[in-house]
Formats: C-alpha cells, sequence, structure tokens
C-alpha cells in the first residue's frame, strides 16, 4: 500500500504533517500523531490536502477522520517489526525523510523487499484498526458482534464472552482503503501490490487464538467464557518474514488478471505467498536510483558467517574496530522482600563496522 505508486495512502499523511511541523528525523517525523494535525486542519482539509488519493479513498479519510488518526499513529508499530525483522539484513527497512515518502525511491522497484514492506504494512492496517476497535477508541466499530451465544471447540462447549478483536471489519476497511488505487490501475505493478497486501491482511487472522477463562467450584473449568483475540504483531511479523524469505517472482499471466511463475521451476505463487517481479539491487552501496542507503557505519558481527556476519554485511569492503565502554548491569540479587539490587559493570568491547564505498 505504500510506494511511490502509492504515496496517496498512508505515507502522504507524513509528507502533508511535515509541512506543518519541524523538520525532525524519519524516526520522530512518522511517529508524529496525526490526530494533532486532524484537529488543528479539520478532516476535509485533511484529506483534500493529501496528494493522489483516489476518490474512494478520499471519500473514507472525510467519512472516518478517526480511522486515519488511528492508522498514523500505528505506523510506527508496523515499521518497527519491519526493522526488527531485517535489523541484521544489508536492507534493514531503513526510512528517509527527505523523499516523497518513508522509503524513498526503493518503491519504485517492485523487488521482494518491496512486496514485504506493502504486506507488512497492510497488515499492520489491520491489526491497529482491530484495536482500536477493541479499546472503544473508534465509534464506526467495537468488538465483534458475531461472537454471541455458545459454541464449541476440541475442549467442549464455551460461552462467547469478553470482547472478540474484531478483524473481519479491519479487514474489510483495509481492502476499501488501501487497495482503492490498485484496483484502478490495474497493471503489474498494481496486481503484485493487491497480492501482498491481500497475503498481509491473511497474516493477522491466521495467527487469531481463542482464549478463555474458567468459571466453576474451586477453580473448575465446568463453564468456560472465550472471545478471539490477535496474537501479538511479532507472530504476524515472523511469518512474513518468512514468506520473505520464500517469495515467489512472477510474470502476468497472457490475460493479465494473475500471475504465472516467472521460471520453469518455480512454484506457482498461492495466496499466502509475497510476489515480486524484479531482482533486487545488492544494497551494498549507496545508490538514490534505486534506493539502496548502502552498508557503510553499519555494525556487523566480526565472528559470523550469516548476513549479519562483517564478510556479507560489508560486501567485501573491510570493516572498522573502535572499542567503547559499555556500562550493564551485574551480579543482581534478590533480597527480601521485595527488590532485586545490581551494580553497575563497565566493560570494554570491540565494535565492528562497515567501511564506506571508496
Amino acid at each position: 500500500m505504500l510506494g511511490y505508486i502509492q504515496n496517496y495512502s498512508i505515507l502522504s499523511f507524513t509528507k502533508l504533517i511535515q509541512k506543518h511541523s519541524c523538520k525532525c528525523s524519519p524516526v520522530l517525523t512518522f511517529t508524529l500523531p496525526l490526530y494533532r494535525y486532524m484537529g488543528t486542519l479539520g478532516s476535509q482539509v485533511m484529506c483534500d490536502n493529501i496528494p493522489g488519493l483516489v476518490n474512494k479513498q478520499r471519500q473514507l479519510c472525510r467519512q472516518y477522520p478517526k480511522v486515519m488518526q488511528a492508522i498514523g499513529a500505528g505506523m510506527k508499530d508496523w515499521i518497527s517489526e519491519c526493522q526488527y525483522q531485517f535489523r541484521n539484513h544489508r536492507w534493514n527497512c531503513n526510512t528517509t525523510a527527505r523523499d516523497h515518502n518513508l522509503f524513498g525511491r526503493l518503491l519504485i522497484r517492485s523487488s521482494r523487499e518491496v512486496a514485504f514492506v506493502y504486506a507488512i504494512s497492510s497488515a499492520g492496517v489491520v491489526y491497529t484498526l482491530a484495536q482500536a476497535c477493541s479499546q472503544g477508541e473508534l465509534d464506526s466499530c467495537s468488538c465483534d458482534p458475531t461472537k454471541k451465544g455458545s459454541s464449541q471447540d476440541a475442549k467442549g462447549s464455551f460461552n462467547w464472552g469478553g470482547c472478540s478483536d474484531h478483524v473481519e471489519h479491519a479487514i474489510r476497511f483495509s481492502q476499501a482503503f488501501v487497495d482503492a488505487k490498485e484496483r484502478k490501475e490495474r497493471d503489474a505493478r498494481a496486481l503484485m501490490n493487491l497480492h501482498n497486501n491481500r497475503a498481509g491482511r491473511k497474516a493477522v487472522k491466521r495467527f487469531m487464538t481463542l482464549e478463555c477463562k474458567c468459571h466453576g467450584v474451586s477453580g473448575s473449568c465446568s463453564v468456560r467464557t472465550c472471545w478471539l483475540a490477535m496474537a501479538d504483531f511479532r507472530r504476524t511479523g515472523d511469518h512474513l518474514r518468512k514468506r520473505y524469505n520464500g517469495a515467489v517472482q512472477v510474470a502476468v499471466n497472457q490475460y493479465g488478471t494473475g500471475f504465472t511463475a516467472a521460471h520453469t521451476h518455480f512454484k506457482r505463487p498461492s495466496k499466502n505467498d509475497l510476489v515480486y517481479l524484479e531482482d533486487s539491487p545488492d544494497y551494498c552501496i549507496r545508490d538514490h536510483e534505486s534506493g539502496s542507503m548502502g552498508t557503510g557505519g553499519r555494525v556487523c558481527n566480526r565472528t559470523s558467517r550469516g548476513v549479519d556476519g562483517c564478510e556479507v554485511m560489508c560486501c567485501g569492503r573491510g570493516y572498522d574496530t573502535s572499542r567503547v565502554s559499555r556500562t550493564t548491569k551485574c551480579e543482581c540479587k534478590f533480597q527480601w522482600c521485595c527488590a532485586v539490587h545490581c551494580r553497575d559493570c563497565h566493560q570494554q568491547v570491540d565494535v565492528h563496522t562497515c567501511k564506506g564505498q571508496t
């Protein structure tokens, strides 16, 4: 949902916010609460000034300003999850405030990294909205109203109670808002975005769990009250990272309605797979055209042979070593009752950082 093709959606709020705020770091820029500017400017003015929104998106923006606020407030969570998943990767989901969107020109490409960004952001919208509904923050939704009466699972019968996360509502709204532009385009890139958006939404629903509370004499579980709850967003992030690792390179079929595998030895993608159209850059050097920030200055692990190792991370350019002092808590002791006392221990450690391009 994000990108050069889609700066008309969530990230466009960020650009508009920059016009009404200080020039902050990328992190502060995309975590600024949108509701402050919604309240100052008014929802209609805000929505009318977001560049590139199609009519459907503008209509939803005006109609549900509090939903837009919730989405903006939740952006930091899925971006943080993206950065966690790729913290040891040459591409580390880095953001920039100097371009038209948080990911710069990276999103012009149709690479597997872009596939992940679309999927995790689509999942993030669903998660944020469902959570806001359950917490009573939105007038347009609440708990899942279909979870009433009694039901049963492998453990027996139970009564619906509590507050089940209304994921279906969040999925419907996300699909209407996020996919609106792509449904008007219907070219190869739009089909790719739609597929990955859907995979992200499905990932949130995949990890819904039934949580129950027991009622009965002496702690027995003769009667259960249950509700459906979303799992921690980390599980969605882990799942989509695995899908990134197994992403399928595709080409549009002869009818322009779907995909075929780009190579005969590749599997045909399922609805849960991430798909991409073109190869990724190697992300070794800073390249504005490809959106690569390079790995110069990145911390690497000298003893690792994995992607976080200095040989791989630094792309053979070598690395610099510096000795720094770190303070950690040590010799912690539990004292009755009830505190833990620790000493501050200082140690010198070597930090290895990749050399920049010459």
